[in-house]
């Protein structure tokens, strides 16, 4: 099984993200960087070609063999539907159609959200808030594991297992950790879902159904594009929470490698932070950053000092209508 990690508790620290302090201060020297702020046009046209794409690949692979309706799943499906989760990632900062129309964003993460074949997008959104509010919170910010998934999940092969089941974790670590009353959003996002869901399988049969799914959880687990679950905000180097990676695959994932600047500034559009990069260039290049995400899983199962603990946390002050 492997050497166990040397970590046993989270690194607890006692002040303040530093996005928030770097997001004043970044202001205040470039405000020009609030220019950046609004809507992405092209976002809802490159959203919808990959709606789309899957819905003729939903028609493509019906009448396969199982063996490649799984294959297809994973080498290709399963790549736009973890595009499509981090497309839903950036419409949750309403940038798809603007904050004026904040309702409009929530339908279009909807649309968004359908080749996945689960209901997401509206849950996300309502957890998502927190882990920018109350980045590292105690009981707050749900993207950081509980005390026994940092247990259990110690040594290489257990990490392996580990990052396999990500997406049951993303998705049942919420309901432990901070449980919220389930939303109107949440229960329409469930209905549109799995109407659509009954219409493929009516057309087209079992086949599609399990392309969409079974790409959306092998992708979303271990694979070489999820190593950006890790390179986030797991502690690679000591007192640094949050990391950017500036390499190519951001070409294709709505530079979520843009870590850093996303938390320094949430309402920017993807696309448009490495403006942000470049703009405020003294601000980030002598942080630490990753610079490739097969290397950052290769290191999360195989370094003894990194594992599911190996994440920053802080407590919070509530008021009380928080």
């Amino acid at each position: 099984m492997g050497k166990a990690v040397g970590r046993w508790d989270f690194e607890w620290v006692y002040n303040e993200q530093p996005h928030t302090w770097r997001r004043k201060e970044i202001l205040a020297k470039y405000p020009e960087i609030k220019s950046l702020m609004g809507h992405d046009p092209q976002l809802k046209w490159v959203v919808s070609g990959m709606v789309l794409t899957q819905l003729l690949a939903c028609y493509m692979v019906h009448e396969l063999s199982w063996k490649w309706v799984l294959f297809w799943a994973y080498a290709f499906g399963g790549c736009i539907n973890h595009f499509l989760t981090l497309a839903i990632h950036d419409i949750s900062h309403n940038v798809a159609f603007g904050t004026k129309r904040a309702r409009w964003n929530r339908w279009f993460a909807m649309f968004a959200n359908l080749p996945i074949g689960l209901p997401y997008s509206a849950s996300f959104k309502k957890y998502h808030i927190d882990h920018h509010r109350y980045l590292g919170g105690d009981g707050l910010d749900v993207d950081i594991p509980t005390d026994l998934e940092g247990w259990f999940f110690c040594t290489p092969a257990r990490k392996v297992f580990w990052l396999f089941l990500q997406p049951l974790f993303y998705a049942l670590r919420p309901l432990v950790v901070n449980p919220k009353p389930v939303t109107r959003l949440e229960m329409l996002n469930a209905v549109v879902q799995f109407v659509v869901d009954i219409i493929i399988y009516y057309f087209w049969g079992l086949k599609p159904i399990v392309y969409l799914i079974a790409g959306s959880i092998l992708c979303l687990g271990l694979h070489p594009i999820s190593g950006h679950f890790i390179a986030e905000h797991y502690m690679f180097m000591k007192g640094h929470e949050t990391y950017s990676y500036y390499g190519p695959l951001n070409l294709i994932t709505f530079n979520v490698g843009y870590h850093m600047e996303h938390h320094d500034f949430p309402s920017i559009p993807g696309s448009k932070l490495p403006e942000v990069k470049r703009i405020a260039a003294e601000y980030y290049d002598s942080l630490p950053q990753h610079t490739s995400w097969m290397r950052v899983l290769w290191d999360f199962v195989f370094d003894d000092t990194i594992g599911p603990y190996a994440r920053v946390k802080r407590q919070y002050k509530l008021g009380k209508n928080e």
